[in-house]
């Protein structure tokens, strides 16, 4: 049979691989990204070489139910789409959203300036409005909005905004700050009414929100940027007596995540709290989790910590990112490389270093979405959609890399490999999935799987070898033989089949 060109990236056709007369074959397509340079492209033959491994799919094991995964509508990302031409924007937004697309199916806002808005503003500025009479969302009019009405235009199954403030206006605060402090007691029930206003204002402009986290790192940040802290019992109180019934009271059906930062130890305290007892739970359906206590860690044990406190709620990557990065520019052999550092590189306690070693980001982003998914996360969402040649824009100056960057000046697009990377979950695991069990005879190859709603199973791999890897795919009497090339991330779509085992 004859081997692929692995340079000859071509756009992904469907390829239909053993002969359906043959009833032990499974019907599927594959599709690969690699350092060797495939971008999402149809593998139609495989090389032979070397010893199959045996990757057994066992549909009838069930786990979690898939809610999506995506990006974030940040100001940022909107104001560098403002500066392109019609076609670029058009080419990103169809990217993430469209048929032939990402298909992005869970993405995430901020409610009110966050460190990637262009200045600091807050949807209630006066100071004294407990009653939020002026209450406006008219700094999202002009980019935002804008970004998810075209996002909703183009995208055919359509996709759940989650919303995340990063701190209440100054004036509510003990501080009188945007960075740091805490909510003053006597402006709760105000606080919660901005929420239930917000969701207002966006439904005037046609926009449902899915979703809140309560509080972006609630934990801090060092008062570098937007801010507003609280422990594990002052947000489970502030969501039981507050937010939760104000909410209820105005009719409003929107999800609730506590937390909402790193993975690890924290994660546990504040699940014992969130999760305590019935009335503590009640108004929580979940908690939102971030990547940044690690380059290489998803933290299953925490993981699988925080599910069992609350096995029938949602449990959601909120944001990941290559933080502390100005990104690199046309250079995908960076993105396959172990040169990344992150914001512990420089600034982790020294009993913490180990966990920010350098790292690839391709595998990074692989690693922790496959990490992720077989511990129980239902929903994954990338940080910003779109940066520029810098890593901003960002008021802090706290540069970061996106899957897509752009420069404005030149109007010019660069789509990095994290952008593949992550379409290879988002494109063919759809909402309403549900993960599945397998056994894998080489722990070398990362896998996933997961069953859609249309009766396809999907298999994810990542193979950070530098050969070649092959491996027999069974599912009941069928097989298919399938290699998967060094330094490669791959789908595997198996079609339902006509007749089952």
């Amino acid at each position: 049979m004859k081997t692929f060109n692995k340079f000859n990236c071509i756009v992904a056709l469907t390829v239909v691989l053993g002969a359906c007369s043959v009833d032990n074959k499974l019907e599927i397509e594959v599709y690969e990204t690699s350092a060797d340079g495939n971008k999402l492209k149809a593998v139609t033959a495989f090389e032979g070489e070397g010893v199959a491994s045996q990757l057994k799919l066992l549909p009838e094991q069930n786990f979690q139910t898939i809610t999506g995964f995506g990006g974030s509508f940040t100001e940022a990302s909107a104001y560098l789409l403002n500066q392109l031409s019609k076609e670029n924007r058009k080419k990103i937004i169809d990217a993430y959203f469209g048929n032939e697309g990402a298909r992005y199916s869970l993405t995430r806002t901020h409610m009110n300036s966050c460190d990637f808005s262009v200045s600091n503003y807050s949807y209630a500025p006066v100071e004294g409005d407990t009653e939020l009479k002026h209450f406006s969302i008219e700094e999202d009019r002009d980019d935002i909005i804008p970004f998810i009405k075209e996002a909703m235009a183009t995208s055919k199954d359509g996709f759940k905004i989650l919303a995340s403030p990063w701190t209440a206006p100054p004036w509510m605060k003990d501080n009188n700050d945007w960075r740091g402090g805490k909510l003053l007691p006597e402006y709760y029930d105000t606080w919660a009414l901005f929420f239930s206003k917000y969701l207002d204002a966006y439904k005037l402009e046609g926009i449902d929100i899915w979703g809140f986290t309560v509080e972006n790192e609630p934990l801090g940040n060092n008062n570098n940027w937007e801010s507003m802290h609280y422990s594990p019992q002052e947000m489970t109180d502030f969501v039981k007596h507050h937010l939760g019934p104000k909410l209820e009271a105005d009719d409003h059906d929107v999800k609730i995540l506590g937390y909402d930062q790193n993975r690890g130890e924290e994660l546990e305290e504040w699940v014992k709290v969130m999760f305590q007892d019935e009335a503590s739970s009640k108004y929580f359906d979940g908690t939102a989790i971030h990547w940044y206590a690690s380059t290489y860690d998803w933290f299953p044990e925490s993981l699988q910590f925080a599910h069992n406190a609350a096995p029938t709620k949602h449990l959601i990557q909120s944001e990941a990112c290559v933080d502390a990065e100005v990104p690199k520019w046309k250079d995908d052999q960076w993105y396959w490389s172990k040169e990344a550092t992150d914001w512990g590189w420089d600034w982790a306690p020294e009993h913490e270093k180990h966990l920010h070693p350098k790292y690839a980001p391709v595998y990074r982003y692989a690693r922790d979405i496959i990490g992720c998914l077989n511990n129980w996360v239902d929903g994954w969402i990338d940080w910003n959609m779109v940066l520029d040649t810098q890593g901003g824009p960002n008021w802090f100056k706290n540069w970061c890399v996106a899957p897509v960057i752009v420069d404005p000046e030149k109007d010019e697009v660069y789509f990095t490999p994290i952008y593949h990377t992550l379409a290879h979950f988002s494109k063919f695991i759809r909402p309403r999935a549900v993960r599945i069990g397998f056994e894998n005879s080489d722990h070398s190859l990362m896998a996933t799987a997961a069953k859609n709603p249309d009766g396809s199973i999907v298999v994810v791999l990542l193979n950070q070898d530098t050969k070649a890897k092959n491996f027999e795919l069974i599912m009941g009497e069928r097989t298919q033989h399938i290699s998967i090339s060094a330094q490669a991330i791959q789908t595997v779509v198996v079609k339902k089949p006509t007749n089952t085992n």
